[in-house]
């Protein structure tokens, strides 16, 4: 019987290999009948040699074979194909052995068609759904990533959306935000989304540089410019030519290199110290500050004529408290990211700790996060990491938080303004909501049945924001 053709479009390329030329024939006749690319090979070297040449997406493979067997083609795992064994001694032992070695499944000779077309329909679905499971782990990744940055909050979002527009061009940008919040992350993450991310991404920490040293580190020296110039050395702006230069806490930079940063930037030219040749650059600026430079700049400590070069675009990045829907998505993150280097899989974090992580305020930011998750990993001897391998200041938080929670508890049962009671019920629904949706203040505002900007309004009415919003669950 010639079996009916698929109908839908999912087609594999199957290499059959056995050394009985009647068994290759019937088998590539009836495979594409069935709509299916085959190639065939007699031994499991020729086989092994096809694999290595061309891509496959399945191997029919006859388990006794002269010279190297069925088994011996799994064992070897020239790429990475899924395998069906067929053989004519089908019992339990040989599953075992199939399983073992690595076989997707196993059918009987003679073949049946019946039962080999029920196999590869079953391939197909399997495949079909790592192929669904890829493309959605894909789809996730790009959703709630950019480049490394992980986040799923509507804050960081806009920050994507910024991104996205302002990458193509050369503008300068300048990001904002408290420590630990991931500004040189995102500067990498605006040159990788850029016509220069095949060039060189340079970052320096203005602050970290001693002010005599900062000049030549910059644009660079000649030879014999100061006592110690033994060589002409290129600075950061010839290194970064073509590319992208970020200066982190560029509001540390002292007045004169102020000037000196603000003609390259108009004149896209730069002289190294001691010399009199300009050299012409081509370099995309951005910087980054923790501190307020407008304030700076009124006060005489920063050039307002710099700062509004320099700030063209600003972009600001929120501290970690204030999204706490992202707490824990970068906790995943962290924990897969630290597993893998440090090769301790299998970890994860209980609800409770959960909690505990997500009422902190992390004054540190995703970087004081990310510490905290890499110390569990490192002190848990457990697969569910507990209270006892966070770090003391949050674990000493979450108490104060406790003893905070029964003094007030003590004090409302004396209270007995309805205005009050009525304030401290709601706040404690709010906090309920919070924590059940993770922190997720859209969620939060369908369970507790009023609108998203009505919640908002409660949050800043109340002094709720951030980490302080998200509470126990009862």
């Amino acid at each position: 019987m010639i079996p009916e053709p698929k109908t839908d479009p999912f087609q594999l390329r199957i290499l059959v290999i056995d050394d009985d030329q009647e068994v290759r024939t019937s088998l590539q006749t009836v495979l594409e009948t069935l709509g299916y690319a085959t190639h065939t090979a007699a031994t499991g070297e020729e086989g092994l040699h096809a694999i290595q040449r061309e891509p496959f997406d399945l191997v029919l493979c006859d388990l006794r074979l002269p010279g190297a067997s069925g088994l011996d083609v799994l064992k070897h795992k020239a790429s990475a194909v899924p395998v069906i064994l067929m053989t004519a001694y089908g019992n339990a032992d040989i599953a075992t052995q199939a399983a073992r070695g690595g076989a997707f499944d196993y059918i009987s000779k003679p073949i049946n068609p019946d039962d080999l077309i029920f196999t590869l329909r079953k391939f197909e679905d399997f495949e079909r759904l790592k192929r669904e499971n890829e493309a959605l782990k894909a789809s996730l990744s790009e959703r709630y990533s950019f480049k490394n940055i992980v986040a799923q909050s509507e804050s960081f979002k806009n920050v994507f959306e910024t991104i996205k527009r302002l990458s193509p061009f050369n503008t300068t940008v300048m990001i904002t935000g408290e420590s630990g919040t991931g500004k040189e992350l995102l500067a990498r993450a605006i040159h990788e989304s850029s016509p220069r991310k095949g060039k060189s991404f340079i970052a320096i920490n203005c602050g970290a540089i001693p002010e005599n040293l900062m000049e030549s580190e910059l644009f660079g020296h000649r030879k014999g410019a100061f006592t110690d110039a033994s060589r002409d050395k290129k600075g950061l702006f010839e290194e970064a030519s073509g590319g992208t230069l970020f200066l982190d806490e560029v509001g540390e930079l002292p007045l004169h290199l102020q000037v000196k940063l603000l003609r390259a930037l108009q004149e896209q030219t730069i002289r190294r110290v001691g010399d009199e040749q300009s050299i012409p650059i081509d370099v995309r600026l951005i910087s980054a500050t923790l501190r307020n430079l407008e304030n700076d700049a009124q006060a005489g400590r920063f050039r307002e004529d710099l700062l509004y070069r320099l700030n063209v675009v600003s972009v600001h990045l929120p501290p970690l408290r204030e999204r706490v829907e992202d707490i824990s998505l970068l906790i995943e993150h962290f924990l897969k990211k630290h597993s893998k280097r440090l090769g301790i899989p299998g970890k994860r974090v209980g609800a409770d700790v959960m909690k505990v992580l997500l009422e902190y305020e992390w004054r540190g930011n995703a970087r004081e996060l990310e510490n905290c998750i890499e110390r569990a990993l490192v002190l848990s001897q457990e697969d569910v990491i507990g209270l006892e391998s966070l770090p003391e200041q949050v674990t000493r938080a979450h108490t104060k938080r406790q003893q905070r929670a029964s003094t007030d508890t003590n004090a409302q049962d004396d209270n007995l303004s309805i205005k009050q009671q009525t304030s401290a019920l709601e706040i404690d629904l709010i906090q309920r909501a919070l924590a059940k949706t993770g922190g997720n203040r859209t969620h939060a505002a369908k369970i507790l049945e009023i609108s998203h900007r009505a919640l908002l309004y409660k949050l800043k009415e109340y002094g709720l924001s951030g980490a302080e919003a998200v509470s126990k669950e009862p």
